[in-house]
């Protein structure tokens, strides 16, 4: 792992976190930590606010209330050759599918037990965009800040503001299931 002091907020926040931090996710049965970038703003706003709104606001009941959330979104380097999924998943639906993850996680653990850096997979929430799956923070480098953003949930949208007070871009929670 690159050495690096944890004081250093942007770094930890930025690429650490989820490998301190394990959880269940898409390619990880949160037996080990797994980073997600996305190729643009908006891919990682489809991505985030689905995880945010289905794994975090309805656990705890609060889907139906106003909540409001800030995020901040960093620019992370990564110097690693990544196994391409984008054409497999076309020909294996279930490497996208919205809510069944057993296949990505059996793919994710053989990933990580043979030490590949990570994967390059289409966005699920998102189906222009593409996501970036790192199993080893080595390889991730000079977060840099891109932006603030805020999550609204209100009713059955969410509002996402780049500017306060200005919507960027609105969510249906409809397209969440």
């Amino acid at each position: 792992m690159i050495d690096r002091p944890f004081e250093d907020a942007k770094w930890f926040n930025a690429i650490i976190w989820p490998f301190k931090h394990w959880q269940a996710s898409r390619f990880s049965d949160g037996t080990y930590g797994v980073w997600y970038g996305s190729d643009s703003v908006e891919t990682t706003v489809d991505e985030s606010v689905y995880h945010w709104y289905k794994s975090l606001l309805c656990d705890a009941g609060f889907d139906r209330q106003v909540v409001i959330a800030e995020r901040k979104v960093y620019q992370v380097a990564c110097g690693a050759a990544l196994l391409d999924f984008r054409v497999a998943s076309t020909e294996y639906s279930d490497l996208v599918h919205p809510a069944n993850y057993s296949l990505c996680q059996s793919v994710g653990a053989r990933i990580h037990r043979e030490g590949h850096p990570g994967l390059l997979t289409p966005s699920v929430r998102r189906p222009a965009g593409e996501n970036v799956v790192i199993f080893n923070p080595d390889v991730l480098s000079n977060p840099r800040f891109n932006c603030q953003l805020t999550y609204r949930l209100e009713g059955d949208m969410t509002v996402i503001e780049k500017q306060p007070g200005v919507a960027w871009i609105t969510l249906a929670v409809s397209s969440f299931s």
